[in-house]
């Protein structure tokens, strides 16, 4: 595995400033900012470059393990993004090749991002889950390959060396923690517990929810971790009931469906859960008890137009199932289509050249022309000037640390059943 050095282009992550609203209380914050090599182009009056780019990724999504269920959303907006961008026909074409990430307990990863290595990708889609990038993105930045996540919110990656080479269109948990904080305060409770999942993911939320939520004055009056691969949960139920909190907070992956049963046989009724992104899912008769009124957080705004349809269109060309979630399905469309955009902008498939025009295509540079879709992006590109991608996960605007600063964090209600629907 060869190692080299970045050159002049190569920047460590600093952390960024980042100014939020809060939108009705708790249910929803609303970020906005702004920010402002490798070969280039000469700008064409036609539709596209003289010489179409072919560009190489990678995904390294949850085919297996606990983060599963995040698979297919994540997969589909790869999909559709890819198709869209080769239909588009203007000057870039999407090579695409999917990949397992699995979870850091069967570390499926362990074989996928080798066989991408190898295979000479510009770039990866992925991890969902952030302790698993953890796992594997030192060494892409050795390769010089861009890591994109559509879904990492660990905190620790703004500042990552990373050589300029990871970024996210999921928000940090910065954001998420203190919406799920305040919401939990608003809706009057003042004593909760915590169960929370031991690592990069769990204790990062778990740190912020439990501040934001006792700055608020109420008490975190229990909290047990487990670690990923564990399979009972007796005893982190046992230590958070017996101190009879009045709501418990569950930051967990697909765990959550032994330990709901387990709460609510112990006294806890499910209207009082709090969940989050990690296990935010629509569980129908996979869990053995009633969710209702149970509540969670989600990254991402509402989605408008046919999207969803689109979404399920194209997953269920490849031979899919139809979707039941759509949990990161945008920011996973938009990674690629930012990826498309700096490529094209750059002139160049360049892992290097490509991060190098990322923000720019994002609107995080702050001077150029709004547009929403690949193809009405790339006409300004082609035509010589700067396009600023608004995606279906929102104004994206990257940061210098390759954070979007512009995100919302929905809030979501569980009906009777166990299916959840937007509230705000």
């Amino acid at each position: 595995m060869s190692v080299f050095s970045r050159g002049t282009a190569s920047r460590s992550r600093v952390r960024a400033v980042i100014g939020g609203i809060a939108i009705a209380g708790a249910s929803a914050l609303v970020l906005a900012g702004c920010a402002g090599g490798g070969g280039t182009a000469e700008p064409s009056d036609s539709a596209a470059p003289a010489e179409d780019l072919t560009l190489k990724i990678g995904t390294v999504l949850p085919q297996t393990g606990s983060l599963a269920f995040l698979g297919p959303p994540e997969e589909a907006g790869v999909t559709l993004a890819v198709n869209e961008v080769n239909e588009a026909a203007a000057g870039v074409t999407v090579d695409v090749t999917f990949g397992d990430s699995g979870d850091a307990d069967n570390k499926a990863f362990e074989t996928t991002v080798p066989k991408l290595q190898s295979e000479g990708v510009s770039a990866m889609i992925g991890a969902a889950s952030s302790g698993v990038t953890k796992l594997f993105l030192d060494s892409n930045v050795s390769e010089g390959i861009i890591t994109f996540s559509p879904a990492n919110t660990s905190p620790d990656f703004t500042t990552w060396d990373d050589n300029g080479l990871y970024w996210r269109t999921a928000p940090s948990d910065l954001l998420q923690g203190e919406v799920l904080g305040n919401l939990i305060a608003e809706d009057g409770h003042k004593n909760i517990g915590i169960i929370y999942q031991n690592d990069a993911y769990g204790t990062g939320l778990y740190n912020v929810v439990k501040e934001v939520f006792e700055s608020s004055g109420g008490s975190v009056v229990a909290e047990a971790s487990y670690n990923d691969g564990d399979s009972s949960f007796d005893a982190q139920v046992a230590t958070v009931t017996a101190a009879n909190p009045d709501a418990v907070v569950l930051i967990t992956f697909d765990q959550f469906t032994t330990i709901a049963p387990l709460l609510v046989n112990a006294g806890i009724p499910a209207s009082e859960f709090y969940l989050v992104d990690g296990n935010l899912s629509n569980y129908g008769t996979d869990v053995a008890v009633s969710l209702e009124g149970a509540k969670g957080t989600l990254p991402g705004p509402k989605l408008e137009d046919d999207f969803q349809q689109r979404l399920n269109d194209a997953w269920v060309a490849e031979g899919n199932a139809e979707l039941e979630d759509y949990s990161y399905a945008a920011e996973s469309y938009d990674a690629v289509i930012l990826l498309s955009l700096a490529s094209l902008a750059a002139g160049s498939t360049d892992a290097e050249a490509i991060a190098g025009k990322l923000q720019e295509v994002s609107g995080g540079s702050g001077d150029g022309e709004k547009c929403d879709s690949f193809a009405a992006c790339a006409e300004i590109i082609n035509g010589g000037g700067v396009a600023d991608y608004d995606g279906y996960s929102g104004g994206v605007a990257f940061d210098d640390a390759g954070d979007p600063t512009e995100a919302t964090i929905g809030i979501f209600q569980y009906g009777a059943d166990n299916m959840y629907t937007r509230i705000n």
